[in-house]
């Protein structure tokens, strides 16, 4: 893979090489890692990568890569920009014939990823999205259990994403903040742009459900913000379900707490991203049940998914390389008449997401309580 972004002091950019490289089946071969030229050579030197393949920019990597023979080239491009980037690069690598696979969200707007559809369809390459949090195991088992209706109809989700990095306005001077809370890098929103569309798409993938209404009130609790750092969202999916999401980026002590719990009329299954390994299946009539990561049977999908004894915890890092080794198995296949599936988040995931982020945000500027999630 080429990587363009996640340079000197970036901390996506290392998250992305180090889960791409646990499973042995990606290599980092060349990057673009920062609009300033000496800092995007110097970090590739850093990662010892040859001096050729250090590039100035993503357009140079780009040219220069393609014209290499079919064995030396990159395969696929990690774009690990701030969001105002992704279109661009995306569309970009997509054209000279690489696949894409790109930190979320995937682009600055909806209109964005709509003319991203466009593009992947248009030069038949894979693109991928990080979605993190539908690699960790205990999430894929609750999918599978919900699918097979362990826990009856589902009523209702309550999904929450709460962080308290940003509760102190000196943040903002940060590296991390300050592209998070400018409109022209980030997009509309900060907070459920960062990490509101991960939770909404956490609650979608295990439910198997789309959602299909919302109603929104975001806040910008830092006086002098332009974007929201806290919001909640009361959630309408399309089976008639009912449930609630909370993001939040002032909630003090909070360090990462995303957290799911689903309720189904039979019984409900509740995980937590701080305590990966384990996923509680509970009753009104019997004991509660806790499923742990490497106890038992799992399927053959959930099980791919573990790479650890039972007792070993596996998590944030993992679950990256989850995403990037089905990736990967999607690029080996991808001229194959196989129909194989490749649990990766994809344009359709990238699309629900951007759609989400614009629509909460103008839903929380109206006064009407319900409005239906507009994809374009």
């Amino acid at each position: 893979m080429g990587m363009v972004g996640g340079g000197k002091d970036a901390f996506i950019g290392a998250v992305h090489r180090i889960a791409a490289q646990i499973d042995g089946q990606i290599e980092l071969v060349c990057g673009a890692f920062s609009s300033n030229v000496q800092r995007s050579i110097g970090s590739g030197h850093a990662l010892y990568l040859p001096p050729e393949r250090c590039y100035e920019d993503y357009q140079q990597m780009l040219t220069q890569e393609a014209a290499l023979p079919a064995s030396e080239r990159m395969d696929f491009v990690a774009i690990v920009t701030p969001n105002h980037m992704h279109f661009p690069v995306a569309k970009a690598a997509l054209e000279h014939g690489f696949h894409v696979l790109s930190d979320k969200p995937a682009t600055l707007n909806l209109n964005e990823a709509l003319a991203l559809k466009e593009i992947v369809e248009k030069t038949g390459q894979l693109y991928g999205l990080t979605h993190t949090y539908n690699g960790y195991p205990m999430v894929k088992q609750a999918r599978e259990m919900i699918a097979e209706g362990k826990i009856g109809k589902v009523v209702k989700v309550v999904v929450e994403y709460s962080q308290g990095w940003l509760a102190d306005k000196n943040s903002e001077a940060s590296k991390q903040a300050s592209w998070r809370l400018d409109p022209a890098k980030s997009g509309v929103s900060c907070c459920m742009g960062d990490i509101g569309v991960h939770a909404a798409n956490l609650a979608e993938y295990i439910t198997g459900q789309k959602i299909d209404s919302i109603c929104a009130e975001l806040s910008s609790v830092i006086e002098g913000r332009t974007l929201d750092d806290d919001g909640t969202v009361l959630l309408k999916f399309a089976q008639g379900t009912h449930g609630v999401l909370l993001a939040s980026q002032i909630s003090i002590g909070e360090e990462n707490n995303l957290n799911i719990r689903i309720y189904g009329d039979k019984a409900s299954v509740s995980w937590v991203q701080q305590e990966p390994n384990s996923l509680w299946l509970k009753f009104n009539d019997q004991p509660s049940q806790l499923i742990r990561s490497g106890v038992g049977n799992f399927s053959n999908t959930v099980s791919a998914t573990m790479r650890t004894p039972a007792g070993h915890p596996e998590g944030y890092l993992e679950a990256f390389a989850n995403i990037y080794q089905a990736f990967a198995s999607q690029i080996r296949n991808c001229n194959s008449s196989s129909n194989a599936h490749f649990d990766v988040p994809g344009i359709d995931e990238a699309i629900r997401g951007m759609a989400f982020i614009e629509n909460v945000v103008q839903a929380s500027q109206s006064d009407l309580k319900w409005h239906k999630l507009a994809i374009n």
